[in-house]
């Protein structure tokens, strides 16, 4: 029987952590899907582990030759996937219920004509005794969002890709050249050729492990990741976006975070794009105040909109 689900399962080495998410797949009440496993370990622990589980669901495991680090992985396992809907699960992720998966499928039959769902989600801080805070979407934030994929520029209010579900579409993947923005990049992708549609499940479904291990924690704040990708990003988005004062926000506050004082730092952290005259002056501006008063949160702010009237809101829109 062709799985209905496929849950997709990047992972490397964290025996421990798949463990947990298999074991938590294995009580699920909902039985019409399919496990993929792409593994970028070097040794056998993970296939090993697999084994294990193959006579309590269907697992298919495949082992990469090559690691192929993150989000290529995550699109390989998507690559094997046979299932209509895609469940990518973090290998130290775990379904919060033994009825999770079903409340994504009710959601499904709920709303046939929606292509991706995405639900609440338990942030589990492993580092802090396994303190859970649960993140949920408001109300207001979900009509905003539905209006405008570009709010996620304020905040991923998605969550990670585990919090989601989403129907299978040809050669639609992650886009390779990103890590720090490469969720809330494929999300603002997804839903502009879904017509902006989502379903939020107001419930957590997820525990979302928040631990030191993780590609996030290695990349924050490094410009040499943030950078280029940032840059990167607004190129593949088009100039114009920085009308949208969310996310001339989100600049103004990446060059403040990261210490950019000079439009020859953009280069020298890896990106040797259009930087554009706006952002040049974005960065001349925070040049020259003070870095007390930059980190003010209502000073910045301020600036912020001073500097999106006289120069981000002149930005020309594209024309239709």
């Amino acid at each position: 029987m062709t799985p209905f689900i496929s849950i997709c399962i990047p992972s490397y080495k964290r025996i421990d952590y798949l463990k947990r998410l298999l074991d938590s797949i294995a009580i699920q009440g909902y039985k019409q899907y399919e496990v993929v496993v792409s593994d970028d370990s070097p040794g056998s622990e993970v296939a090993e582990l697999c084994i294990a589980y193959k006579e309590k669901f269907l697992l298919r495991y495949f082992h990469n030759d090559k690691p192929l680090g993150t989000p290529e992985n995550w699109n390989e396992a998507i690559r094997h996937a046979k299932g209509e809907w895609i469940k990518i699960m973090h290998d130290d992720d775990w379904f919060a219920a033994n009825d999770s998966l079903e409340e994504f499928a009710t959601a499904i039959e709920s709303s046939p004509a929606i292509d991706f769902f995405f639900s609440a989600y338990n942030n589990v801080y492993e580092q802090e005794n396994n303190r859970i805070q649960i993140v949920q979407l408001g109300k207001s934030d979900e009509l905003k969002l539905k209006k405008d994929s570009l709010r996620l520029f304020k905040r991923n209010y998605i969550g990670n890709p585990s919090c989601t579900l989403f129907r299978k579409k040809e050669n639609f993947l992650f886009d390779n050249r990103f890590k720090w923005v490469v969720d809330f990049e494929f999300y603002m992708r997804y839903l502009r050729s879904s017509d902006n549609e989502f379903c939020y499940i107001d419930k957590p479904l997820i525990n979302a492990s928040l631990n030191s291990s993780q590609v996030t924690s290695a990349v924050f704040r490094d410009p040499k990741v943030e950078i280029p990708e940032n840059h990167l990003l607004l190129e593949k988005e088009g100039y114009s976006i920085l009308r949208n004062v969310l996310v001339y926000d989100y600049f103004w506050r990446s060059y403040r975070n990261l210490g950019i004082k000079d439009k020859k730092q953009v280069a020298e952290n890896g990106f040797t794009g259009f930087i554009g005259p706006v952002l040049e002056k974005m960065i001349e501006w925070q040049k020259n105040i003070p870095g007390k008063l930059l980190f003010v949160g209502p000073i910045s702010k301020s600036l912020m909109l001073l500097h999106y009237i006289l120069y981000g809101s002149k930005i020309p829109a594209v024309k239709n």
